[in-house]
């Protein structure tokens, strides 16, 4: 990573985006969202003065990870957006649209930020990738890994030069510290398998997303105990379910056991609350087949 430079080019906690720069190719790691996606592209500006941003890698279609690129393109319009197949099909749905602008509105105005100009419209993706899809970006190499469970278009990008895993959501959202939050929005099946496939490679750093690169032990706790946290909450919410505790008493057991520090600084609380819901929903369908 001596060679490599990873800047936080965020601008509000909840946003997702870093800027991976080996001096000769800059490549940004998800965007963040719309309402923060000129600011963004300020201090991606900053970061690499007169040269141009070469790549937007895309983890999924979620508004506080991809939203912000189609006002990144504005700035760097020969950047080359990656994101999955299935994403790219996202963003030319219409719902899929209209639901990203009400979530980003709904924290926009939670941020201070009333009047911005939305575009997703222009959201597009200019490489759809899949499994074992290679990206040479200048001297870099990133394999594609297919990564569902907290989307369908959930993807994460491996260098193996560097040994360097771009995370993604579905293997959890890692706070530094102690505490991984699962996020299986889609499957839970899904996301186990895609952890495994992730613990077969050889990595030495981890990009996270919502949090930045993580340092050797940070990285060692992270891929040690990330299957772990996914299927112990799994677990969890089925043995609650099985003694007939209610969806709100789970969520609420759920916040007491990860909604705390860190996560409670960039998960917004509403975001928590529906997405807990979704995991239970999962459970009740993958676990008890009701």
């Amino acid at each position: 990573m001596d060679t490599i430079r990873v800047t936080d080019v965020r601008c509000e906690k909840g946003d997702s985006s870093f800027l991976i720069d080996d001096g000769k190719t800059a490549v940004l790691y998800d965007t963040g969202f719309g309402f923060t996606g000129f600011a963004v592209a300020e201090n991606i500006r900053r970061a690499l003065g007169e040269r141009k941003l070469d790549y937007i890698f895309l983890t999924h279609s979620h508004y506080d990870h991809a939203l912000g690129s189609a006002y990144i393109k504005r700035v760097f319009p020969s950047a080359k957006v990656v994101a999955g197949k299935y994403a790219s099909h996202i963003f030319t749905r219409e719902g899929a649209i209209k639901t990203m602008r009400e979530l980003d509105g709904k924290f926009a105005v939670k941020c201070g930020v009333t009047d911005y100009r939305f575009l997703g419209s222009e959201l597009k993706v200019d490489i759809p990738a899949e499994q074992g899809d290679i990206i040479n970006a200048g001297e870099l190499t990133f394999e594609v890994l297919e990564l569902p469970g907290h989307t369908r278009c959930s993807i994460g990008f491996y260098c193996p030069e560097k040994k360097l895993l771009l995370s993604s959501e579905t293997l959890g959202v890692y706070d530094g510290e102690k505490t991984i939050v699962p996020s299986y929005l889609v499957s839970i099946s899904d996301s186990l398998e895609s952890i495994k496939r992730v613990k077969q490679l050889e990595i030495a750093s981890v990009l996270a997303p919502h949090y930045g690169i993580l340092n050797a032990q940070q990285t060692e706790y992270f891929l040690e105990n990330m299957a772990q946290a996914s299927q112990q909450t799994a677990e969890d919410i089925l043995h609650s379910l099985k003694q007939g505790k209610s969806d709100d008493e789970i969520i609420g057991e759920f916040k007491d056991k990860f909604y705390h520090g860190y996560i409670r600084e960039i998960y917004p609380e509403d975001a928590i609350n529906l997405n807990t819901s979704i995991m239970i929903e999962l459970v009740r369908k993958e676990l008890l087949n009701v």
